[in-house]
């Protein structure tokens, strides 16, 4: 491999600040340095990777295409350099700590609880947590940023341990002000009849509905709006006229209090499984394994 020409993390941090504070003096500022070695340090970064990375359009500079590759990858290593300086931190203290990340549907409905039974079962250990989606998680695990993980889809990743965690199913659900509450089962046919409040197309949950349709013919559904949110959805299908496709785990206190209405569809149940993830570079970690316990605990009270 060619480690001959490697960029400097001062490069990298001032590529990042020069992008998000909006310009060279922004980031000089920011970085307690000159505007004349702000630029010294990106033309070292251009020299570094052979292509220019940031262009002027106007008086703003803005990235190539080139840049825009670089500058992800400064905000990833950057970020793994900050974990690090914590992980060392923590050595030298001995903090007893787990870096939990969860996609957002989990985040809101789920791990709640878990992490207030946690904090009462073990009061000495810290729990730092992330939300985010699939794909950023499973990066953040596979490069040791993150310890351990709960999913709506399973990584795919040598250096990633994948438990199954809970059975879960997609459904399609609706408010009392629509005309299919209280419907019996409806034909796959009528699914693109309907108005939709989904959630974005990056969520687990919108991956999950988009390849099960896919899998009957369906393409397309009539989609009025994306949410980022499954508890902003579930507010706006009890006081509209519109359907979404939710996790079961979201909306099973809503069912089970008649304001929302399962409705079902006539040769089609999307089932689906969440899963514990974990980093391999970490597995005797302690905090994890007790969460890992608690997960189980969870599991066998669902079922």
């Amino acid at each position: 491999m060619e480690y001959k020409k490697l960029p400097d993390l001062n490069g990298l941090a001032t590529l990042k600040a020069v992008v998000e504070l909006g310009g060279v003096a922004e980031a000089g500022r920011a970085l307690h340095i000159g505007q004349p070695a702000v630029t010294k340090r990106l033309r070292a970064l251009d020299q570094c990777y052979e292509v220019d990375l940031m262009q002027r359009k106007g008086r703003r500079l803005e990235l190539t295409p080139a840049g825009e590759k670089v500058y992800a990858y400064a905000r990833l290593i950057l970020a793994h350099q900050r974990s690090l300086l914590d992980d060392l931190a923590s050595l030298s203290v001995g903090q007893n700590r787990l870096r939990l990340d969860f996609t957002s549907a989990i985040g809101e409905h789920i791990l709640p609880d878990l992490l207030l039974r946690f904090a009462d079962e073990y009061p000495e250990y810290h729990i730092e947590s992330r939300m985010g989606y699939t794909r950023r998680i499973q990066t953040r695990l596979a490069t040791g940023l993150s310890d351990l993980a709960l999913l709506e889809q399973a990584p795919d990743h040598p250096n990633i341990l994948v438990q199954k965690w809970l059975d879960d199913e997609v459904v399609l659900v609706c408010g009392r002000a629509h005309p299919l509450w209280g419907s019996d089962m409806i034909p796959v046919t009528q699914l693109t009849q309907l108005s939709y409040v989904l959630r974005e197309k990056r969520s687990s949950t919108r991956i999950t509905l988009d390849k099960a349709l896919h899998d009957i013919g369906i393409e397309q559904l009539p989609i009025t709006m994306e949410v980022g949110s499954t508890d902003t959805i579930v507010e706006m299908l009890q006081r509209g006229k519109y359907v979404s496709f939710l996790p079961s785990f979201v909306v099973e206190e809503p069912l089970q209090t008649h304001n929302l209405y399962h409705i079902k569809i006539e040769g089609l149940r999307i089932n689906r499984t969440l899963w514990i993830a974990r980093t391999r570079s970490n597995l005797n970690n302690a905090v994890s394994e007790a969460f890992v316990q608690l997960l189980h605990d969870k599991r066998h009270t669902a079922g």
